[in-house]
C-alpha cells in the first residue's frame, strides 16, 4: 500500500487486504455521530431494518429492473444469511457476516420507477414515509437518478445509485447523500476512443442518435469529445425521444449524411430498436467514403444483447462488468465467479451488468454501516467516502470522496460473431485500467456541481 494511501482517510476507510482492521476506527466516528445526532430520518427499531428498491418493472429499460431486482434479493438473502453468501466471502471488507445490518434482519419494499422521474420519486416518496426505508437503491435511467438523488438528500436518505451512467450523476447534480458504484459516460468513452481508433482508423465521420434526456446528453458529449480526439469528424448529433419505439425516421437521413459511423448513445428497449432499424435499412452493408459502414453502441449489456439478437454482432460498446470476468481475465477480478454462482443457482442463468452493480451497492451500503457502527447517514457518508476496497467483481475500487463517483476499470466489448448459447452474446475486447479512465474532479465534463453537507433528517 501506498505512502498516499495511508493518510488518515486511507487508514481509517480502506477495506483492501485487511478488510475490518483497518475499517476499526471509523467505527468510533460512527458511535460518536450516533450519540451526537441521536435523531435521523427512519432510524431502524432493534429488529430489523427496511431498504427500497425502486427499480423500473415497467417501460423501456423493464429487462435490466428485472434483473436489478434478482440481485437485489439476492444481496438480501446473503446479508440475511441465506444461500452461500455470494461476495460477502471474497469482499476485502469482513465486517458482514451473514447476521443481518448491526444485528437488524434485512427486510426490504418495491416501487416501479417506470422509467420516469416523476413516478419513481413518487414511489422513492412512499417507501421512505410509509414503510420506513433508510436506504433507497436502484433504477436504469440517470434522469431517475438524479430527481430520486435529490429526494433522498431532501429526506435525510441514504440512494446507493442502481445503473445511471450519464455524467451529471455525479457531476452537477450530485448529492452528499448520493453514491454511484456504475461507470460514466466520460469513463465508457475513454475507453472506447483508442479501441475505436484501433478497429476502424482515425479517419471516420460519425453521426449521432442520442436519447433526449441527461445520460443521452452526457454520452453523446463524451464521445463526440474522445472520437474527435482520434480524429474523427462529427457530422450531425440528433436527439431522439426516450418515448420512441419506432426509429425509421432517424435512420433514413443517415443514410444521405456521408456518415460512415453511425454512433447509438441509446440504451434499454431504445437501444434494441434502434439498432434493428439501422440493420433493417442496410446499414452495415453500406460502404460509404470508400469505407464500410459501422456502427457503434457505447453501453450495453448482455440483456440489450439478448433483445438486438444478431444485430448485435461485432458491435463495439463498453460495460460496467460481465459475467465472464474472473474467468477471461484472471483473480484481478475476484468475487464475480461467487456472483454468478449464487445468481446462476437462485435464477438459472448469468447476471447482468445490472444486477451485479445492484448487488454490489447493497453489499456496499450494509459494510459502510456496520464499518460506521451506526444507521445515521453522515456516518454512512463518512464511511464511504474515499473507501478502497476489492473482491466484488470490478478489481480494486476506490470511492472518492470530492464526487461519490466510484472509479474502476472498464471493460470493452463486441458483440460475438459466433455465441455459444443466448447468455454468451458478449465478448470482452479489453479492459482500460481505472487510472486511465480517472479524470480531475473539476473536469469541465462534470462542472457546475456542489456535493454540499450530508443530511441526517429528522
Amino acid at each position: 500500500m501506498s505512502k498516499t494511501t495511508l493518510t488518515r482517510r486511507g487508514l481509517l476507510k480502506s477495506g483492501i487486504a485487511t478488510g475490518a482492521g483497518l475499517a476499526v476506527p471509523t467505527i468510533f466516528t460512527g458511535a460518536a455521530w450516533a450519540a451526537s445526532h441521536s435523531g435521523f430520518t427512519n432510524a431502524p427499531g432493534d429488529s430489523e431494518v427496511v431498504l427500497g428498491f425502486n427499480v423500473p418493472q415497467t417501460g423501456p429499460y423493464a429487462d435490466e429492473g428485472a434483473d436489478e431486482l434478482r440481485a437485489y434479493e439476492l444481496a438480501v438473502e446473503h446479508l440475511n444469511g441465506g444461500g452461500d453468501g455470494g461476495m460477502l466471502s471474497t469482499f476485502s471488507s469482513k465486517t458482514l457476516d451473514g447476521t443481518g445490518i448491526l444485528g437488524r434482519k434485512v427486510k426490504f419494499v418495491t416501487g416501479d420507477t417506470q422509467t420516469k422521474s416523476d413516478a419513481a420519486r413518487a414511489s422513492a416518496k412512499s417507501m421512505i414515509e410509509k414503510d420506513g426505508a433508510i436506504m433507497i437503491t436502484g433504477g436504469s435511467s440517470s434522469g431517475v437518478a438524479v430527481a430520486v438523488q435529490g429526494l433522498c438528500q431532501e429526506a435525510g436518505i441514504m440512494f446507493m445509485a442502481g445503473l445511471t451512467h450519464s455524467n451529471d450523476t455525479t457531476g452537477k447534480d450530485k448529492k452528499a447523500n448520493g453514491f454511484r458504484h456504475f461507470f460514466n459516460a466520460y469513463q465508457s468513452a475513454a475507453a472506447l476512443g483508442p479501441v475505436l481508433k484501433a478497429l476502424y482508423g482515425d479517419d471516420r465521420k460519425a453521426y449521432h442518435l442520442t436519447a433526449d434526456y441527461t445520460w443521452g446528453w452526457t454520452q453523446e458529449e463524451s464521445m463526440v469529445a474522445f472520437t474527435e480526439d482520434i480524429g474523427w469528424e462529427t457530422v450531425n448529433t440528433v436527439l431522439t425521444p426516450l418515448s420512441a419505439t419506432d426509429f425509421s425516421s432517424y435512420i433514413a437521413p443517415v443514410l444521405n449524411s456521408g456518415a460512415d459511423v453511425l454512433i447509438l448513445n441509446h440504451y434499454g428497449g431504445n437501444m434494441v430498436n434502434s439498432l434493428t432499424n439501422a440493420v433493417q435499412f442496410g446499414l452495415r452493408e453500406k460502404m460509404v467514403n470508400g469505407k464500410q459502414f459501422e456502427i457503434v453502441v457505447p453501453l450495453y449489456s448482455e440483456l440489450m444483447a439478448r433483445g438486438a439478437g444478431q444485430n448485435i454482432k461485432g458491435i463495439p460498446g463498453s460495460q460496467n462488468w460481465d459475467w465472464k470476468l474472473e474467468n477471461e481475465k484472471g483473480a484481478r477480478y475476484v468475487g464475480t465467479n461467487a456472483f454468478v454462482q449464487s445468481f446462476g443457482e437462485k435464477y438459472g442463468f448469468p447476471p447482468s451488468q445490472a444486477a451485479q452493480t445492484c448487488y454490489a451497492q447493497t453489499l456496499l451500503y450494509a459494510d459502510a454501516v456496520a464499518r460506521a457502527g451506526s444507521f445515521n447517514p453522515c456516518a454512512v457518508v463518512e464511511a464511504l467516502e474515499g473507501f478502497e476496497f476489492d473482491g466484488l467483481g470490478n478489481g480494486p475500487t476506490l470511492y472518492r470522496a470530492d464526487d461519490h463517483q466510484c472509479f474502476k476499470d472498464v471493460v470493452v466489448v463486441r458483440g460475438k460473431e459466433n455465441p455459444e448459447n443466448e447468455f454468451d452474446l458478449v465478448e470482452i475486447v479489453e479492459v482500460t485500467p481505472s487510472e486511465k479512465v480517472t479524470y480531475a474532479p473539476d473536469n469541465e465534463m462534470f462542472a457546475g456541481g456542489n456535493l454540499g453537507e450530508c443530511n441526517p433528517g429528522a
